[in-house]
C-alpha cells in the first residue's frame, strides 16, 4: 500500500509539472538517447516516455502512467482488476512479428520444417485442432497420405500437395479447394484456430528441438537478401526475415534507461525466444503460446491456459485479448478473470507496440505510448488515427512499407472484432463511434 501510495505522490508530480507540446522531446542527462531514424516526430515522442519514465531519470522516473483512467478498446467485464503487484521497473511490451522484424519467424520456421521433413504424421489430422472440419481432415489425409507410421516425419520436402495444404490452411484458414478448414464456436478476441495450429502441428518435438529448428530457420532467413521469396508447393512465400534496426534501437535504449521489456506474440514460445535473443531480450521476458508438455518432455495439442483458463487445445492464446491477459498474468501477477481486464496505471506498460488488430488490446493499456507500425489492420488503424489521448503513435513499415490505403478505414461500422467474429463500430471510452479515418502514415 505504502508503494501505491508513493506511486500515485510521484505520478500527480509529474502530471503538474509544467506540460510538454505533444511531439516535443524533454531530455534528460541521464537518459540514453534514440539514435535510429524514425518516420514524423515518433522518435522525440518515444524519447519523452523513456525521459519521463526510465529509471534513468532518478527519483521522479520510473513511475508507470498517472492518475488518468481510460478504457478505450478490447475490454471485458470491467476496467479493474486485481492489484497483486506492481513492478519496481517500468515495463514496456511488444509483438513480435513486423513489429521487431519485417516477415514472421514462426512461418519462416515452418517452411524450413516442411522443406526438411519435420512434422510428425498424427494418428488423425482432427487431433491437431478441436475446430478442424471433415473437409481439412480429408484434404490433409489425401496429400500427406498414410504411407508412414504415426508418429513418423511426414515427407513433405517430396510431397508438395501436403505443403500447398499445410499453408493454405495456416494462411487462409482453408483447404486448396476453399473449403473451411474451420469450423465451431470460440471467442475471436482470445483464439484463431490457424494461429494455435501452429504448434499443434510440432506436437511430437521437445522444446529443444523446435528452437534448433528456428536457430537454422534463422540463419537461413538473416543470410537471404531482401525481398527474397520461395515456392513451397503452388505457394510463394518470403524467404527473409531482418530486424528492424529502428526497434532494436528501442529496445536497447528502453534497457539502458531502466525498462524492462517483455515480447508478447501469438507464435509458438520456443521460436519467438530463439528470435528474441537477437534483440537481447531472454526467455523470461517472452511470452507466446506455451505447449503443455507430455512426461517425456515432448510439445503436445494442448498450450497453457491464462485469466483462469486451464490448458486448452487452443482457446486462450496471446491473441487480441490474450496478449493483454498474458501481460497481467506474467508480469504484473494478476490471477484469475481479472487478468482479462484493463488494469490500473502502475499495472500496465509506460510503451507498447504491434503491428496487427491482434495486438491493438495491450497496446491501448499503454500509458505513455501507442507505438503502431500500419499494416493495414482496420481496429488496430481505427484506434490509432482516432488518437483519443494523444499517445497513439503511427509510422509506416520500416522495410518496403505498404502503399496508401486508398479507402477509409471502416470504423463506423465493422471495425471491431466481437468475440463471435461478427465485425461491428468502433466504440470510444465514452460510447461514442470512432469515424472513418483515413490512412495518413504510409
Amino acid at each position: 500500500m505504502r508503494h501505491l501510495l508513493a506511486w500515485t505522490l510521484a505520478a500527480a508530480a509529474t502530471l503538474a509539472a509544467a506540460p510538454t507540446a505533444p511531439g516535443a522531446a524533454t531530455s534528460h542527462p541521464r537518459c540514453p538517447r534514440l539514435t535510429a531514424p524514425w518516420y514524423g516526430d515518433a522518435r522525440d515522442r518515444l524519447q519523452r516516455v523513456i525521459d519521463e519514465r526510465g529509471a534513468c531519470a532518478g527519483p521522479e522516473g520510473g513511475t508507470e502512467g498517472g492518475t488518468e483512467g481510460g478504457t478505450e478498446g478490447g475490454t471485458e467485464g470491467g476496467t479493474e482488476g486485481s492489484t497483486e503487484d506492481v513492478p519496481a521497473r517500468p515495463v514496456a511490451a511488444f509483438d513480435w512479428d513486423n513489429t521487431i522484424t519485417k516477415n514472421d519467424v514462426t512461418d519462416a520456421t515452418l517452411s524450413w520444417a516442411l522443406r526438411h521433413d519435420r512434422i510428425l504424421r498424427p494418428a488423425r489430422w482432427t487431433d491437431t485442432s478441436q475446430w478442424l472440419t471433415p473437409a481439412a481432415d480429408r484434404a490433409l489425409t489425401e496429400a500427406c497420405g498414410t504411407g508412414v507410421p504415426e508418429g513418423a516425419p511426414l515427407p513433405t520436402a517430396a510431397q508438395p500437395r501436403c505443403t500447398d495444404e499445410i499453408l493454405e490452411i495456416r494462411e487462409h484458414g482453408t483447404t486448396m479447394t476453399g473449403a473451411p478448414a474451420f469450423a465451431g464456436t470460440w471467442n475471436h478476441r482470445r483464439t484463431v484456430p490457424q494461429y494455435a495450429w501452429v504448434p499443434q502441428l510440432f506436437a511430437g518435438h521437445t522444446p529443444a528441438q523446435l528452437s534448433a529448428y528456428a536457430r537454422a530457420a534463422r540463419r537461413e532467413a538473416l543470410a537471404a537478401p531482401v525481398g527474397a521469396t520461395r515456392t513451397l508447393g503452388t505457394h510463394t512465400v518470403p524467404a527473409y526475415v531482418r530486424y528492424y534496426d529502428q526497434q532494436r534501437d528501442l529496445v536497447r535504449t528502453l534497457q539502458r534507461a531502466g525498462f524492462d521489456v517483455y515480447i508478447v506474440s501469438a507464435g509458438s514460445e520456443p521460436i519467438t525466444e530463439v528470435w528474441s535473443r537477437g534483440i537481447g531480450v531472454d526467455p523470461a521476458h517472452t511470452l507466446a503460446i506455451r505447449s503443455v508438455l507430455d512426461r517425456h518432455g515432448r510439445m503436445t495439442i494442448r498450450n497453457e491456459g491464462c485469466g483462469g483458463i486451464p490448458a486448452t487445445r487452443g482457446e486462450a492464446i496471446p491473441y487480441i485479448d490474450g496478449k493483454r491477459c498474458w501481460l497481467n498474468q506474467e508480469v504484473y501477477g494478476v490471477q484469475g478473470a481479472a487478468a482479462w481486464r484493463r488494469q490500473p496505471w502502475p499495472q500496465r506498460p509506460a510503451i507498447a507496440g504491434g503491428d496487427a488488430d491482434t495486438d491493438v488490446t495491450f497496446v491501448g493499456d499503454a500509458t505513455g505510448a501507442h507505438l503502431v507500425v500500419n499494416r493495414n489492420k482496420p481496429e488496430l488503424m481505427c484506434r490509432a488515427y482516432d488518437d483519443a489521448d494523444g499517445r497513439w503513435l503511427v509510422t509506416p513499415m520500416f522495410l518496403d512499407p505498404l502503399p496508401r490505403r486508398p479507402d477509409p478505414y471502416p470504423c463506423s461500422t465493422t471495425a471491431y472484432t466481437a468475440p463471435d467474429g461478427s465485425g461491428r463500430p468502433l466504440l470510444r471510452d465514452d460510447g461514442t463511434v470512432v469515424p472513418d479515418q483515413r490512412d495518413t502514415a504510409y
